[in-house]
């Protein structure tokens, strides 16, 4: 079964439909010097400092050490000390895992290749999830690697087969890119509250406001995104040749622009049912009252992004009434989603609370969409108001006449794109050419680290 996409994108959907992908290791084990294929698994230090969280830890490590066509396994480690880096190193080697790198953002080595970046024009200061695998990423290169895959470190229901599918389609079919799906089902209710409540009826909304106007351009992006299961899936696998190619967005709109930057980079894509049971990872509190937390700052940061890619990137005029009736659209199709939801979890015997859903469409992921729409809207609005204003009264027509028209239309232009710009890596290949020993000393860097844990 595949989709194809109305872009020279082709998506292919790779569906478990029966029980012969249980052992897809020979395949993958044939590949590996084609292929050296490398896992990156951003890692904080409280996924296995924390009571609650270590066993979940422990479990995906366990799985791990059983995958043999891996040729390293990169643990990209934030908020951590030594000593806690050293904790990590124990638990690997006592799980019995000997192909482990770590990658201590916070040692000295890396501080190190950090400043060297930054020194070259590259800003990478500000930590986080972004930063962390593009380091990893650049590591990976480093030991030649042709294949890249991602893994979360807060999996609840990780098995290894779900690696092997993931990987498959990009080691042995030569996709350029994959993508895992699957369902979030935990505690008899489902999850994905941000796939299902903000990002499929805003998409939804904002095609059928494209429909109206023809607008097909407009409409490839939101078709080719909403023919993804699940869009907000943490687990991909790239072909190195795409990876290096690509931009990373630093906040958490990370996995929204990384298919964008697919879509727009690649030829040949998948997706994969990563498994048939339930998935549960840790859940995001809604934080209704701070922006800056949770569901809310995902939402804007998600909401951001998909604007983003489609004013900055693809030239859509947005205006205040545009936002306006999006906004609208989108409620009713949430609405109209909320009721499917509804009607689905009666009929599976699931709970489901429709309040709390109707809330957080009404409250935060409106409220979202609306913020965004402010970051956007606000530096054209303001130029329109002074300009109407200028334009009124001769008196202003000698500051006309010295090119206050044009300065402003500069400042809109420059405010807008600096207002609404997704905080984003620069690519790889932009990297490698400026600073064309970059690899080298990351190789020489993670040799030295190394020393300490093994």
């Amino acid at each position: 079964m595949f989709n194809v996409s109305q872009k020279h994108t082709k998506l292919t959907t790779l569906y478990l439909l029966g029980t012969k992908t249980d052992d897809l290791v020979p395949q993958l084990r044939r590949n590996i010097k084609r292929k050296k294929p490398v896992l990156v698994v951003p890692t904080l230090a409280t996924e296995f400092t924390l009571e609650e969280n270590r066993p979940v830890f422990i479990n995906i490590v366990r799985h791990l050490r059983r995958v043999t066509y891996l040729n390293k396994i990169i643990f990209g480690l934030d908020r951590a000390t030594d000593d806690e880096a050293m904790e990590l190193a124990d638990i690997l080697k006592k799980a019995g895992m000997k192909n482990f790198i770590i990658q201590h953002n916070e040692g000295e080595g890396f501080k190190a290749i950090y400043k060297q970046l930054t020194d070259a024009g590259f800003s990478l200061e500000q930590p986080g999830k972004g930063r962390n695998m593009f380091m990893s990423f650049g590591i990976a290169q480093a030991l030649g690697a042709q294949s890249i895959g991602v893994l979360d470190a807060d999996i609840k229901t990780f098995h290894r087969r779900q690696l092997d599918r993931l990987f498959y389609p990009v080691i042995v079919r030569d996709y350029e890119f994959s993508k895992a799906f699957y369902a979030r089902i935990s505690d008899d209710q489902m999850y994905g509250r941000v796939k299902r409540l903000l990002v499929d009826p805003l998409l939804i909304a904002l095609k059928r406001k494209f429909s109206e106007f023809g607008d097909n351009k407009f409409m490839r992006l939101a078709d080719y995104l909403l023919a993804f299961n699940y869009l907000l899936s943490g687990e991909v696998a790239f072909d190195t040749s795409l990876l290096r190619r690509m931009h990373f967005a630093t906040n958490w709109g990370v996995e929204i622009f990384t298919l964008i930057e697919v879509y727009r980079k690649a030829n040949n894509i998948a997706q994969v049912q990563f498994t048939r049971k339930p998935f549960d990872h840790k859940h995001q509190v809604a934080s209704t009252e701070d922006r800056e937390r949770g569901l809310y700052k995902m939402a804007i940061d998600i909401v951001t992004t998909i604007f983003s890619a489609l004013v900055v990137d693809e030239g859509l005029e947005i205006s205040d009434y545009f936002i306006q009736d999006l906004t609208i659209s989108y409620r009713n199709v949430a609405e109209e989603l909320v009721k499917k939801y509804a009607d689905n979890s009666a009929f599976c015997s699931l709970n489901y609370d429709r309040n709390s859903e109707e809330a957080l469409v009404k409250t935060i992921f409106t409220e979202a969409i609306l913020t965004a729409g402010d970051y956007l809207t606000s530096p054209s609005q303001m130029t329109d108001r002074f300009l109407r204003i200028l334009l009124s009264d001769d008196r202003f027509q000698k500051y006309l006449d010295m090119g206050l028209k044009k300065d402003m239309m500069e400042f809109e232009r420059d405010n807008r794109y600096q207002l609404f710009e997704v905080p984003q890596t620069v690519s790889w290949e932009r990297i490698i050419t400026k600073l064309p020993r970059i690899l080298i000393d990351i190789g020489d860097t993670v040799k030295r680290e190394q020393k300490h844990y093994l």
